[in-house]
């Protein structure tokens, strides 16, 4: 029985797969060394406990932060809902007054909508066209009772990094904390939380060829939140749950490689991006880049392509894999918020793709997309089938 060729991955900002170097970490965790790194009382538990404490060097390390300013979660969905949940309940004193960006992930705008029926005020920032807000943007509605500002680092679906450096030096000045979704910037960047004067940052191992259902929360020393989860105290008694030994060693390890091998894997992802993007503007009429193509990361480009069925022509790409959006919202039929956001019609929404290339992707690849993508949209402009 033949095996069916599988598509090229060019998904790589909707997860990326464990990098073997990283695995070869994690075995032993799961068979030999078992321990709960709470018990404290024999040696299996010392072994898991000295395993977290080595990864939480690693994760702080990629960060510039402290090994104790770095809390294990699920992921960066968690860490963000601990960082603004916790925010908003422990500074109530001072406020109800936060900032962020309507271009954000869901796991954060969802978070401050549900702030909203606990009674917060919230302010979302539109970006301009190409993605980008500006540090004036925030000053003008930074308020006295403004508790935190969130915006993310680098944007999932088009890739655009945010002023972070100026809008954590504003919120430092005026004493406000600073939270950013990193998710798709630690890695791929290098990101400095002293630097960058960021209070608060979330990020997912499974972004950067670590495991999944685990990440962290960068908590700047002295910052105060309240734990949404409770029953044991673990993680400074701000996120109960016996620790996820295997997964911690992996985003461990994950981090320790991309510390590594971040600078020149970014300008070989830039140089293929860039293969890529060109050879599609340059042989397929009517195709446009979303976004700011300056001020973004490396390894992606979110193309619209014009007099195209959106729908179809995702379906119609099938020896790529590639989306339309965040993974988290693909089972949505609207048009990305995102770009919507940035004011690109509808039938062009509709009709975008994300290329999101990785430490895996080959100029082979490349050459093999495009050719892809000429053949597909010729077809279904002329309304041939497509094979």
């Amino acid at each position: 029985m033949t095996t069916p060729m599988r598509p090229i991955y060019l998904d790589y900002n909707a997860t990326t797969p464990v990098d073997p170097r990283v695995l070869d970490q994690m075995l032993p965790w799961f068979t030999e060394q078992f321990g709960n790194a709470a018990s404290r009382t024999h040696l299996y538990g010392w072994e898991a406990e000295e395993a977290v404490a080595k990864a939480r060097r690693q994760v702080a390390g990629l960060l510039g932060a402290s090994e104790k300013e770095i809390l294990f979660t699920s992921g960066a969905t968690e860490s963000n809902n601990l960082a603004i949940k916790g925010a908003y309940e422990a500074h109530s004193h001072r406020g109800s007054h936060f900032i962020t960006v309507a271009t954000e992930h869901k796991a954060v705008l969802d978070t401050f909508q549900h702030l909203e029926g606990w009674g917060a005020e919230v302010t979302y920032l539109q970006p301009a066209a190409d993605g980008l807000i500006t540090v004036e943007q925030v000053t003008e509605v930074l308020r006295p009772d403004t508790v935190l500002v969130s915006v993310m680092y680098a944007n999932n679906e088009i890739g655009t990094i945010q002023p972070i450096r100026e809008i954590g030096k504003l919120c430092r000045e005026r004493g406000v904390l600073f939270h950013t979704d990193a998710t798709q910037a630690v890695g791929k960047l290098p990101i400095d939380v002293d630097q960058d004067y960021i209070d608060l940052l979330s990020l997912s191992a499974h972004k950067l060829y670590g495991p999944k259902g685990v990440g962290a929360l960068y908590v700047r020393r002295g910052v105060k939140l309240t734990a949404q989860q409770d029953g044991g105290r673990h993680e400074r008694g701000l996120r109960s749950g016996t620790l996820n030994v295997p997964g911690i060693v992996g985003l461990g390890k994950a981090c320790e490689v991309a510390s590594t091998d971040m600078s020149t894997e970014a300008i070989r992802l830039a140089q293929l991006r860039d293969q890529l993007e060109s050879s599609i503007l340059g042989t397929v009429p009517n195709t446009r880049v979303n976004g700011n193509r300056e001020y973004r990361l490396p390894n992606v480009t979110n193309i619209s392509f014009g007099d195209v069925d959106g729908e179809q022509l995702l379906m119609n790409l099938n020896r790529v894999a590639v989306s339309s959006g965040s993974a988290c919202t693909s089972a949505s039929v609207e048009p990305s918020y995102v770009l919507k956001a940035l004011g690109v019609p509808d039938d062009l929404a509709y009709a975008s793709i994300r290329f999101s290339l990785g430490r895996f992707t080959t100029e082979e690849d490349i050459a093999t997309a495009v050719a892809h993508v000429q053949e597909v949209v010729s077809r279904m402009r002329q309304g041939v089938q497509v094979k």
